[in-house]
């Protein structure tokens, strides 16, 4: 599907939408071979909208496979979803092959303890083992019942708990938007929540998984409800500029193209920066959908036939 949008010529690629989509081609549910995924990726840094697109995701499982189907360097975000634990190995692995260019770790939690516990073990992890001059983003484990669960507490408080441990931090908070299940989907008042906890913070984030279009849906083979990244994208601006939950949620919440369209039009070159500051990118096993989602709704100019 992919190679059907790699065309070539003046297109337009706005600063909001810069490096937005990691390129997620090998995780589900597109599960791309690594010999397809790898030289398309490396088309979609040389078409036009490159500017799109960010580097490409790789499990640790996947590293030496990746590493021997690169024929030229390739900038690489490694994704050690087994926890604190898992890291030195994966690490080691990585360094084996000079081809990928080790750009960022995506650090996933352990299940041990509290949220907050989780997300402390993680940070002392890549604290201890990120190499000089990689970034390290954070997993944050979506905290139900369990260690998290106490009589009487805030309805977000674990969530508040594991961002106030990420926070001041050199690293990203990520946050896990879909799967495979109904459960793995947060709910509009979770998101906000995470949303403008990073924004109060001033933290980084980027989420991951369930975003396949810009604005929300529901999936009529599944029948999840899934969120949309440029509903994400509007409810950030609305937070950088000191909008409430409310408007948030409101945002998060939007099946209208139009509405989500016009609320991102409308911000200045300063929002647009603050917004990026905050939602950095997401993970996308599909560039061309959200290059069509965004061409569709005249946000980004392909080039003219």
């Amino acid at each position: 599907m992919d190679r059907d949008v790699e065309a070539s010529g003046p297109g337009t690629v706005a600063p909001l939408f810069a490096g937005l989509c990691d390129d997620a081609a090998l995780f589900p549910p597109g599960n791309a071979a690594v010999p397809d995924a790898v030289p398309a990726h490396l088309a979609h840094r040389r078409a036009w909208f490159a500017p799109l697109v960010g580097p490409f995701l790789v499990g640790a499982d996947k590293v030496g496979e990746v590493g021997a189907a690169a024929e030229e360097p390739l900038d690489v975000v490694l994704v050690v979803r087994g926890g604190p634990g898992a890291l030195a190995g994966a690490l080691a692995e990585a360094h084996r092959w000079p081809v990928l260019r080790l750009v960022a770790v995506e650090l996933g939690p352990d299940a041990k303890g509290t949220t907050a516990e989780a997300a402390a073990r993680g940070r002392a992890a890549l604290e201890r083992e990120l190499p000089h001059g990689v970034a390290g983003v954070l997993e944050l484990r979506r905290g139900h019942g369990g260690a998290d669960t106490a009589p009487h507490a805030a309805p977000h408080a674990a969530l508040d708990a594991a961002l106030d441990t990420v926070a001041g931090s050199p690293y990203r908070a990520k946050y896990r938007t879909g799967g495979l299940e109904p459960a793995a989907f947060p709910g509009v008042p979770e998101l906000a929540a995470f949303v403008t906890g990073c924004s109060r913070r001033g933290l980084p984030f980027k989420c991951t998984a369930g975003l396949h279009h810009a604005v929300r849906h529901t999936d009529p083979a599944t029948g999840f409800t899934h969120h949309g990244f440029l509903n994400i994208l509007a409810a950030t601006g609305a937070a950088a500029s000191g909008e409430g939950l409310t408007t948030v949620s409101g945002l998060l919440g939007s099946h209208s193209g139009e509405e989500l369209a016009k609320a991102v039009v409308d911000l200045t070159p300063e929002q647009v920066a603050r917004t990026r500051a905050l939602f950095t990118a997401y993970g996308t096993c599909s560039i061309a959908e959200p290059l069509g989602d965004l061409t569709a709704l005249g946000l980004i100019e392909a080039p003219r036939a």
